[in-house]
């Protein structure tokens, strides 16, 4: 979707700094936030697809006012609230109001680091024969979807060249509407920078995405 979190290519948000081997967690509770968001998609249903949505899906002021890890424990409440597993009184009093929800299937704490460790592969089996080939001229779309999708707006519009076909992976923009995985090919696209920025733009320097083929269009 076009939102707050979409920042990438804008001006507007002085530099990127870096911080000299920073630290994974910054804090125990930014530990906690994470496994805490890895563990209830269990009970709760939900893909690292919705858990993005969740977590972007936020009033431009409110996603700005965050820390990184205090969007991942937002983006958890809003999850576990539409799926009736707290109440917002109960995340306000931060305890327990009410009986919980029966027949939940909970992860016992021992698995979830486990899990975390294993990871999930979004590779599947190609339905259909890929549309483009590595070192083709490619366009963008332009497209404002309400949802969620992985196409940053920069490079929408866009002339680039494919550098990788990654084979067929779960299409994330319609994986965080719960209606299925609906693979699609993955490409690596690459754009150089006056391509992006114009004339101004930095001739050396260029910008590699990652893109599902619905993304692209022929030129």
């Amino acid at each position: 979707m076009d939102g707050a979190h979409d920042m990438g290519g804008a001006k507007g948000f002085g530099p990127v700094v870096s911080e000299p081997n920073e630290p994974v967690f910054h804090g125990d509770w930014e530990r906690r936030a994470f496994a805490l968001t890895v563990a209830m998609s269990r009970p709760g249903g939900w893909n690292i697809d919705m858990s993005r949505f969740a977590r972007e899906n936020r009033p431009p002021a409110d996603y700005l006012g965050k820390s990184y890890f205090q969007i991942w424990l937002a983006g958890l409440e809003t999850l576990m609230v539409e799926r009736g597993l707290v109440s917002p009184e109960e995340i306000e009093a931060g305890k327990v109001l009410s009986p919980p929800k029966p027949n939940v299937n909970t992860l016992s704490p021992q698995d979830v680091v486990p899990i975390i460790r294993r990871g999930a592969s979004t590779e599947r089996e190609p339905r259909t024969p890929a549309m483009f080939a590595v070192g083709e001229t490619v366009r963008m779309k332009k497209i404002h979807p309400p949802t969620h999708t992985r196409l940053p707006q920069y490079v929408r519009g866009h002339l680039g060249t494919i550098e990788l076909n990654h084979g067929a992976h779960v299409f994330a923009d319609l994986n965080s509407l719960g209606v299925g995985e609906n693979p699609q090919w993955l490409y690596t696209v690459r754009f150089d920078g006056p391509e992006l920025w114009g004339a101004d733009g930095d001739p050396t320097l260029s910008v590699s995405v990652d893109a599902w083929e619905s993304y692209l269009e022929r030129v």
